[in-house]
């Protein structure tokens, strides 16, 4: 499929779709004290879909839940 034949509405449903995940993972990082990389978190995930916020929950998200349940220190 040529990007000349996708509906505008399928553009706007997409450019939604990678702004609003760009948005949550850049909010999230910086409540977890992420620092910089909250920026490029944040931008990566308006670039593609959904390899950064898989990658998120696997590199961030994940260990912070891991220990916490350990008895560690809560996120933020």
């Amino acid at each position: 499929m040529k990007p000349e034949q996708i509906s505008p509405g399928l553009w706007i449903l997409l450019a939604s779709l990678l702004l609003a995940q760009g948005t949550w993972i850049f909010r999230n990082a910086r409540k977890r004290d992420q620092g910089k990389l909250a920026w490029f978190w944040g931008i990566w995930g308006m670039i593609n879909f959904p390899t950064p916020l898989l990658v998120y929950l696997l590199v961030v998200v994940l260990p912070d839940y891991r220990r916490t349940r350990k008895g560690g220190k809560p996120p933020v």
